[in-house]
C-alpha cells in the first residue's frame, strides 16, 4: 500500500492526492526588492487569487504575496465539493441584514457556484469539473426538510434540476444503507481544487498580476499608503487585501480572533474497479451529509473514493489520519473493508462563531480589507467575496459587501491558547445532543 500522509516541507504543498495528480506546477519567484502597486493582496488561496484576478480586471495594479505556495491551504486541499450556500441557515441574520438583504444571500450561496462555473468555462480551466450533488439525511426530519428546501429553491428561481430521493430508492445515488434520503441538486458540483487555483493563479499573472511565492509578510505598516515587509523586499500599497483565512496567525490581532483554525482530513482509496466504483455512487455525484462531524466523498476521475471529513477544533491533528477516517468510511461503506488507503491528509479550514462569512474593511485602518471564515463554503464564496472586494475597491463601494458586513462577529474568547479548547468543548455538547436526539 503506497500510504501517503499529510505531513511534508512545511512550504511544499500537503502529499495529497491533489498534489499527486495536478500535474506541473507553476513556480512565481521569491519577493526580492522594494516594489509598489495600487493593491498588495496577501494569500494565495482562492479569496487571494480570484480578488487579484477581479482587481486586475478592473485595471488595478496588484502584487499578491503568499508565504508558502499558491493553494497551499485549504484551497489545494480540500474536498473539491462545490455545494451552493453562503453557510448554514441565512435566515437567522434577517434581524441583522434584513429580508432583502436574507433573500440577497440566498441569492448569492447560488450565483457564487455559477460563478465558479463561468470562470473555468471563460479560460479553459482543466479542474475535473463535474456537475451533481446529493445532500444526506442521516434522519426521517433532515429528508422531511429536505422538501421544504427544494420549494424554496424553486420560490428563488433556481434553474438546475433537483429531486428527492426517499429512504427506499438511496441505491440510486450511492450504495448504503445508513441514510434516511437525499436531495440531489444539478446545480452544484464538484472538482479538483489545487488544479482549479493553480489555473486561476494563471489567470491573474496573464492579467499583469505579480505573483510572489515563499514571500511571508513579516511586518505591516498603516497609514495613507501600507507597507508590508518581506524578508528580502517591501511592497507599498494604497490598499491591502487579508486572504490569509485560518492562516492569518497573529499578521493582524483584530481578524485572528474571530476566526478558529479547525482541522479536517480526507483519505483517498486506491482506484477501484469500475463496477464497484459504479456500484458505490452509480451519477457520480459529490455526497455530503447533515451530522456536525459531517462525512463528504465523491470520485475521482481514476475512479478513488476521496472521503474526508471528521472537524477537529482541539488543534491537534491524529497521528494517522487513515486510522482516523477509515472506520468512518466503512461505517458508510462496508463494502471498502478489502480496500487499500493510497493517500491520507488534512489541514486547517477557519471557522467562525455563527458560521458565517467575514468580509469588510478595518475600522480603524479603512484601506485594509478582508474576507476570511468560509466555515465549510469555501470553494464557492470565496470567489463571491473577492468580486465584492474587488467591486469595494474599485468603485468606493460594493452593496454586497455591506450586507455581508452588517452581520457581526464575535472574538473567540480566551486568546489563542484557549480558543480551540472552549471550542471544542462547545461542539462536544452539539454532538452529544445529535446522538440523544
Amino acid at each position: 500500500m503506497n500510504r501517503s500522509t499529510f505531513s511534508g516541507h512545511a512550504n511544499e504543498h500537503a502529499r495529497s492526492y491533489y498534489a499527486a495528480s495536478v500535474g506541473a506546477l507553476p513556480g512565481y519567484p521569491v519577493l526580492n526588492g522594494d516594489l509598489q502597486a495600487d493593491v498588495c493582496v496577501v494569500g494565495g488561496g482562492f479569496t487571494g487569487v480570484n480578488t487579484a484576478i477581479e482587481l486586475a480586471q478592473r485595471g488595478l495594479s496588484v502584487i499578491l504575496l503568499e508565504a508558502r505556495r499558491i493553494g497551499w491551504g485549504a484551497s489545494g486541499r480540500n474536498g473539491g465539493q462545490l455545494i451552493r450556500g453562503i453557510g448554514h441557515d441565512v435566515s437567522g441574520f434577517a434581524r441583522h441584514v434584513g429580508q432583502e438583504g436574507v433573500r440577497y444571500l440566498e441569492r448569492a450561496g447560488i450565483e457564487s457556484v455559477e460563478l465558479v462555473g463561468q470562470r473555468i468555462a471563460e479560460h479553459g480551466i482543466d479542474c475535473d469539473l463535474r456537475w451533481g450533488f446529493c445532500e444526506l439525511a442521516n434522519t426521517p426530519a433532515q429528508f422531511s426538510a429536505f422538501q421544504g428546501e427544494q420549494e424554496h429553491l424553486a420560490s428563488l428561481g433556481y434553474r438546475h434540476p433537483t429531486r428527492l430521493v426517499g429512504p427506499a430508492d438511496m441505491q440510486q445515488v450511492v450504495a448504503s444503507r445508513v441514510y434516511a434520503g437525499g436531495l440531489v441538486d444539478m446545480g452544484s458540483a464538484h472538482l479538483h481544487p489545487l488544479k482549479l487555483v493553480t489555473g486561476e493563479a494563471r489567470v491573474a499573472t496573464a492579467l499583469g498580476v505579480r505573483i510572489f511565492e515563499l514571500s511571508p509578510v513579516l511586518e505591516l505598516g498603516h497609514g495613507d499608503s501600507v507597507t508590508l515587509r518581506c524578508a528580502a523586499g517591501t511592497v507599498r500599497a494604497g490598499r491591502l487585501v487579508l486572504a490569509c483565512n485560518a492562516h492569518l496567525d497573529e499578521l493582524e490581532p483584530r481578524l485572528s480572533g474571530k476566526v478558529l483554525p479547525a482541522g479536517s482530513y480526507i483519505i483517498a482509496t486506491e482506484p477501484l474497479p469500475e463496477a464497484l466504483a459504479r456500484q458505490l455512487i452509480p451519477e457520480n455525484l459529490a455526497l455530503c451529509d447533515q451530522k456536525v462531524g459531517l462525512d463528504y466523498y465523491r470520485l475521482t476521475p481514476e475512479r478513488r473514493l476521496l472521503f474526508g471529513g471528521a472537524c477537529h477544533y482541539s488543534g491537534r491533528d491524529p497521528a494517522d489520519i487513515a486510522g482516523y477516517m477509515r472506520p468512518k468510511m466503512l461505517k458508510v461503506f462496508p463494502q471498502l473493508r478489502e480496500i487499500g488507503i493510497d493517500f491520507q491528509w488534512g489541514g486547517k479550514i477557519g471557522i467562525t462563531a455563527n458560521r458565517f462569512p467575514q468580509v469588510g474593511r478595518l475600522r480603524q485602518f479603512p484601506n485594509v480589507y478582508y474576507a476570511q471564515g468560509y466555515s465549510g463554503h469555501g470553494l464557492n464564496v470565496t470567489h463571491w467575496t473577492a468580486r465584492l472586494l474587488a467591486e469595494a475597491i474599485h468603485a468606493g463601494h460594493s452593496q454586497g459587501m455591506d450586507v455581508f458586513s452588517a452581520v457581526p462577529h464575535m472574538t473567540f474568547p480566551g486568546g489563542p491558547a484557549l480558543r480551540a479548547p472552549l471550542l471544542a468543548l462547545g461542539m462536544l455538547w452539539h454532538r452529544v445532543r445529535e446522538v440523544l436526539g
